[in-house]
């Protein structure tokens, strides 16, 4: 087993680090409750924020009476105007492209069509160009960049600069992405699946809201995938996929075939897409009777998440046993979850939560088989369907801070 340990400037990242998410967090603060904040002698986070005064990362502001007499404590806070940072979220058939301040405020997004089934290194540098091109339409030296953020699905290797497998997404294996984005556009590039780069941003934006350690969980049109923190860092465990659920194989034999080259996973049950699916497969006037009726004015293949759920809410037999099927599985995947890692919160983003209907079934069925000491919050994420447009960037900017604001 390998132990390291932290020399001096690992220390001082740790520390500025520290001081950066309360500034973040609580805006203007006096160097003495930052200190208590954070328990650092007093004398030792004078040095730190003087450090950072000096590099104008931070910024003195207005001043309240202290306790001694006669005396005022000047009140600091973070500079969002410091740096930003620049991300790329690549999906199949387009790219995201992003800035972001130091306090995750989004500066632009834009939406890029790409031609072809996979992005190849030409196309990257297509991508690459455009978020440049926006960066100068809105001002942004380069000086000012920190860097850029990447983001896509896949499994990386250990250093997390290269991706191993985008399961089609890239043009190619050992994909050395990190490299060639940072020789495309000379800023340094930090990596994260999209799952962890959407619960980074969360995490950064909700500020002060977050415990200890949470597990988020998207359940979209993507398929189901999810991240795990402790004591707020996100997990990557031996081979950087810690927290993926949607790949749990919840079917023994006969599955379907999943993305993941596997069968009956869970995201092949539990998934929206596996839903509408399964509904339609059983599509009959016997027995899917409401999405019988829904079918004389509708093809099938133009059925959309919420027609099939709104048959279920009718009490159409047939798909209600398709939806009930599909929670029960999450909920279970859930509560595995629970007993095992006892994280303090679990966050639900994705539009299926935007369904009320299926929203409330699934609370209803995390209430059962969890005794009263395993009582987890279950949210829907307060920026539910709102952070693929800004993820990327904000990801770099927690990268940034992680680091104790030293690029």
């Amino acid at each position: 087993m390998l132990y390291e340990g932290d020399n001096m400037m690992g220390v001082k990242r740790t520390n500025r680090s520290a001081a950066l998410r309360i500034l973040h967090e609580r805006g203007c603060i006096s160097r003495k409750r930052l200190a208590e904040s954070i328990k650092l002698t007093p004398a030792a986070i004078t040095k730190i924020v003087g450090e950072m005064i000096a590099e104008g990362l931070v910024v003195e502001g207005s001043t309240i009476p202290s306790e001694g007499v006669g005396r005022r404590e000047v009140m600091v806070e973070l500079n969002t105007r410091y740096s930003c940072a620049l991300g790329i979220l690549i999906k199949p058939g387009k790219a995201v492209l992003s800035g972001a301040w130091l306090d995750g405020s989004a500066i632009f997004t834009e939406e890029l069509e790409l031609a072809g089934e996979s992005v190849s290194e030409e196309s990257l540098g297509l991508i690459v160009g455009r978020l440049m091109e926006l960066a100068d339409s809105n001002e942004l030296s380069r000086e000012l960049i920190l860097g850029i953020g990447v983001t896509l699905r896949g499994a990386f290797d250990k250093s997390g600069r290269r991706v191993v497998n985008s399961y089609g997404l890239l043009d190619g294996e050992d994909f050395p992405i990190c490299d060639i984005v940072e020789q495309l556009s000379g800023l340094p590039v930090v990596l994260s699946t999209g799952i962890r780069a959407l619960f980074s941003a969360h995490s950064f934006l909700s500020g002060g809201n977050n415990p200890d350690s949470q597990f988020f969980l998207r359940c979209d049109a993507a398929g189901i995938d999810s991240a795990l923190s402790i004591n707020n860092r996100i997990c990557l465990g031996s081979s950087r996929q810690c927290g993926e659920i949607g790949h749990i194989p919840v079917i023994r034999r006969g599955g379907k075939a999943c993305s993941c080259g596997k069968c009956g996973c869970l995201e092949t049950v539990a998934s929206p897409e596996a839903i509408r699916e399964d509904s339609l497969a059983i599509l009959s006037e016997e027995v899917t009777p409401v999405l019988w009726k829904m079918s004389r004015s509708k093809k099938p293949e133009d059925f959309t998440l919420d027609n099939i759920l709104d048959a279920a809410r009718h009490g159409d037999s047939g798909v209600c046993a398709v939806v009930d099927n599909a929670v029960f599985a999450l909920a279970n995947a859930l509560r595995s979850v629970i007993y095992l890692v006892d994280p303090g919160r679990i966050v639900l983003y994705g539009e299926m939560f935007e369904n009320s209907y299926y929203l409330s079934k699934l609370q209803a069925e995390m209430r059962e088989g969890v005794d009263a000491g395993h009582v987890v919050a279950i949210e829907t994420s307060m920026y539910n369907c709102q952070l693929e447009n800004i993820a990327a960037a904000v990801m770099a900017v927690d990268d940034f801070f992680a680091k104790g604001g030293i690029a």
